[in-house]
């Protein structure tokens, strides 16, 4: 005979509960002793080795019960710290107990006592908890315990199965060695590791499947979730040695991390996206239309940096996949270099230095001078330029601008009517432009010509701004008197690869390697900024500073599922989608429309009870890219 019928099997410590509750009993129990500390510590060691499997489980609790001196008030004021220590997952999701209680059952080498008050906050049966108890003397001291529970054996929990005699499917969800010995001894269908509160590899590599959260079985099974998607679902890949701050704010999230140091080729690259939500890299990796193609579940992009050139936007905002960047985040630390910069070009600085590396001494102030009075053109105004204009002003340089944009000049500084004219005036001209297209080579021999004779010369924008050839020339002419460059036309893929430029081994140029936002302020702001904006898109829709998205900054989702609905900005879609809602009856409790040129960004939070096909309706509306429920 057949049946369908589940069971759901759940151990207690580190499973329905955050901690193992004998080491808690104990920092009660013991919370005056004088040895407290040290035998709080055995009985964390004897837990562990009775856990993984390596100690027997009646030496176990013989020896921490010898160590505990408790009484039964402990027992009381235990009850309460382990119903604050609910595992989240199982917290969020007590509906599942509520609902299911006829087929769940809780087996526990630990203590009946002060399982069976948890057990009951989770609408459970008590006739379905199965767990060990303790002897007590007449003043109510704990002396020992009940040595004819089978449950003080290893594989008392198999035993314990075998006689309940359950016409169905087993799934055990536990995280040691005792849970895992039930499938092994055949009592159980699957054993599933619990890893939520603590991972033990013994008992995770011999699991049928591992469980970073309850959320992962209720997906795996289909069951409703407190969550529209289990967080350890979502895999984020972060490449070329982003900050550790993002991978741990992303960690802190639940979400599933990998990090690669360096960038990775196209091919390479559509490899490593298998199954990825999030991508996160600087400005060595290239996303290409094919490596979108090959990333069916690529949801947002994080450039950990200020550029977004290296990306194919129109291709991702085609493929419904979000862009973020970082556009402040590292302002001040790439003023800072430049204004060093400029002091070590105007000084000479590395010339001196180098001179004495190689032990020549010479002491001389031919073309050096000081910054205070000489005029600084910056060629583009936008967030770096414009601080490094007031920072510039006060150390009394005469700040001269140029932006193709309209901008407000700060302090002092005075807007050029054009590029040549700044040329013209400027003893120092640092370039602050975007990564647009119109600025691939907007510095080359002709504009070298047009600066003043001696003129310094930086670049820490973006390598194709200048032409390094006409630049290595007008140095070594004499026509520049020094030139600084962080960034090149081609910069190697990863630390170690070769770099040749033809500005290397020329008198008073300083070459940085791209570093002009690599400092450790700037690369937490930007992995915190980065990773935040993500992380808000995935948990709520948020698009605000998205650079190929409608900004829309959402209220938080409260009592209410969230639509999401991204689709090619074509007319009757918002009508398309409502009419759907319509036909459904479904309850409208917030709205929200936003479209560029090439996509449309529908918002929409509803009642939380609506048909499950609305979703698949949803899905169908014609010019739909992406589609997915949050709650």
């Amino acid at each position: 005979m057949t049946t369908d019928k589940r069971y759901y099997v759940f151990d207690f410590d580190s499973t329905l509960v955050q901690v193992e509750s004998l080491p808690e009993l104990a920092r009660v129990s013991l919370k005056n002793h004088p040895e407290r500390a040290e035998r709080l510590q055995e009985v964390e060691r004897i837990t562990e080795l009775t856990a993984s499997g390596k100690m027997s489980m009646a030496e176990g609790i013989a020896l921490r019960i010898e160590l505990l001196e408790a009484h039964q008030k402990h027992h009381d004021s235990l009850s309460p710290v382990l119903s604050r220590t609910l595992s989240p997952s199982v917290k969020r999701n007590k509906a599942f107990f509520k609902e299911h209680r006829d087929q769940i059952y809780v087996l526990s080498n630990g203590f009946r006592e002060f399982i069976i008050p948890i057990a009951k906050t989770l609408g459970l049966s008590e006739e379905h908890v199965f767990s060990n108890r303790f002897l007590f003397d007449d003043n109510g001291y704990v002396v020992g315990f009940d040595s004819r529970s089978p449950l003080i054996h290893q594989d008392g929990k198999a035993r314990v199965l075998r006689e309940l005699r359950l016409d169905g499917e087993v799934y055990v969800i536990g995280d040691g060695y005792s849970d895992m010995k039930i499938r092994e001894a055949g009592a159980a269908t699957r054993f599933y590791a619990f890893t939520e509160n603590v991972r033990r590899e013994p008992v995770v590599e011999r699991a049928d499947h591992v469980l970073p959260s309850l959320d992962e079985f209720l997906y795996l099974h289909e069951f409703p979730m407190s969550v529209s998607y289990p967080k350890t679902r979502i895999r984020a890949l972060l490449l070329e040695n982003i900050h550790g701050a993002a991978e741990e704010h992303f960690e802190k999230e639940g979400y599933s991390v990998r990090s690669i140091p360096g960038s990775s080729s196209e091919d390479a690259l559509i490899n490593a996206l298998e199954g990825v939500t999030l991508l996160g890299i600087r400005s060595g990796t290239r996303i290409t239309r094919r490596v979108l193609e090959g990333a069916d579940k690529l949801k947002g992009i994080g450039a950990f940096c200020i550029g977004v050139n290296q990306i194919d936007l129109e291709a991702c905002s085609d493929h419904g996949v979000i862009v973020f960047n970082a556009p402040y985040a590292n302002t001040r630390s790439v003023v800072e270099l430049a204004l060093g910069e400029i002091i070590m070009l105007a000084r000479r600085i590395f010339s001196k230095s180098n001179d004495l590396h190689r032990g020549a001494w010479e002491k001389s102030a031919a073309g050096a001078f000081e910054v205070r009075g000489k005029k600084l053109g910056i060629v583009g105004y936008g967030n770096i330029g414009s601080q490094l204009s007031v920072l510039a002003e006060a150390l009394g340089l005469d700040v001269h601008y140029y932006d193709i944009v309209e901008r407000l000049p700060l302090g002092n500084a005075t807007k050029c009517p054009s590029l040549k004219e700044l040329l013209k005036r400027a003893d120092i001209v640092s370039v602050h432009v975007d990564g647009r297209a119109h600025n691939v080579e907007l510095f080359g021999e002709r504009e070298f010509r047009s600066m003043k004779q001696g003129a310094l010369f930086l670049n820490l924008s973006r390598g194709f701004v200048v032409d390094p050839k006409a630049l290595a020339k007008a140095v070594e002419s004499g026509r520049l008197g020094g030139a600084a460059l962080d960034v090149f036309p081609e910069e190697p893929a990863a630390n170690g690869e070769p770099f040749v430029s033809p500005l290397q081994g020329v008198d008073n140029v300083i070459l940085t390697p791209h570093i002009g936002g690599s400092t450790k302020e700037a690369q937490a702001n930007i992995a915190e900024f980065v990773a935040g904006a993500l992380i808000s898109f995935v948990n709520s829709g948020n698009s605000f500073g998205s650079v190929n998205f409608p900004g829309v900054q959402l209220p938080d989702l409260r009592r209410a599922h969230r639509f999401i609905h991204i689709h090619t900005n074509e007319p009757g879609v918002l009508a398309a989608i409502n009419n759907v809602m319509a036909e459904h009856k479904i309850n409208i409790l917030g709205q929200y429309l936003k479209t560029n040129e090439r996509i449309g960004y529908v918002i929409t939070d509803v009642s939380k009870k609506y048909p499950s096909r609305v979703v698949e309706e949803l899905k169908e509306v014609p010019h739909t890219i992406n589609f997915r429920v949050l709650y």
